[in-house]
């Protein structure tokens, strides 16, 4: 469902992503982790088609996405890690523009304005102006606002930022019942202990490259972690980079 094929960006004379190539099968939960400055986020706007690689394919859904961006966006539900909204809109009017934008049916709007601000605990605020919500209600109505037009991969940058744990344990659920559905999830997150309950497999990046990519047992077996839990095997195969680097 997303395909990297030999990835890279250069920013001036900086190298942010190097050569990275992997692929996010049909209902997979992918985590993506690494330090600040790693390249995750270069990565995941390169997936979303909101900058363009220096080499490199992106692919989503089999659409090439330099060949035809907007059907291969039109396949994607793009989470950013800051949450972008027209604050003198309500909601429910944010969720209209959006569902205009993706064309969905306006016969179905309604119904589905209602599920997604029900599901994200909004109906009782759908009517407020968003400058009025607090960065958690902003993260929870961009979420809405990514599912609703039914997309077969979400692309998430740090989903739990400003969430409460209940919104926390909601959103990992969510996850995981879109996944059984045949969608695919590509996440890049810090918080390494909501990568380990929920994805299928990690891919870990550091300076720019794809250090190591595997189920935890996978990555467990690479780093030689015995019983560690992630945040141990990540900060071994860091350090393991780091040192063939120096």
């Amino acid at each position: 469902m997303i395909e990297l094929e030999h990835l890279s960006k250069t920013f001036s004379d900086f190298l942010a992503v190097d050569d990275l190539s992997l692929r996010v099968r049909r209902g997979e939960i992918f985590g993506f982790i690494g330090p600040n400055g790693a390249g995750k986020t270069t990565t995941i706007k390169m997936i979303g088609g909101i900058i363009a690689p220096s080499a490199g394919r992106v692919a989503v859904c089999g659409i090439d996405m330099a060949a035809d961006p907007v059907a291969a966006k039109h396949k994607i539900g793009f989470i950013p890690d800051r949450p972008f909204l027209y604050e003198k809109l309500t909601a429910r009017e944010f969720l209209k523009f959006t569902s205009q934008l993706y064309r969905v049916n306006e016969n179905h709007f309604d119904a589905k304005a209602e599920d997604m601000l029900t599901r994200f605990s909004l109906l009782d605020w759908s009517d407020d102006l968003i400058e009025s919500y607090s960065h958690g209600m902003k993260q929870r109505l961009v979420m809405a606002a990514a599912l609703l037009h039914d997309p077969e991969v979400i692309v998430v940058d740090e989903p739990m930022v400003g969430l409460d744990p209940v919104a926390i344990i909601m959103v990992k659920d969510l996850f995981r019942q879109l996944a059984a559905q045949g969608v695919s999830i590509f996440m890049s997150t810090h918080t390494l202990k909501v990568a380990e309950d929920v994805c299928d497999r990690i891919g870990i990046i550091n300076r720019g490259r794809l250090v190591a990519t595997g189920t935890l047992a996978d990555l467990k077996a690479a780093a030689r972690a015995g019983e560690l839990d992630l945040e141990g095997v990540f900060l071994k195969l860091s350090e393991s980079q780091f040192k063939l680097d120096d």
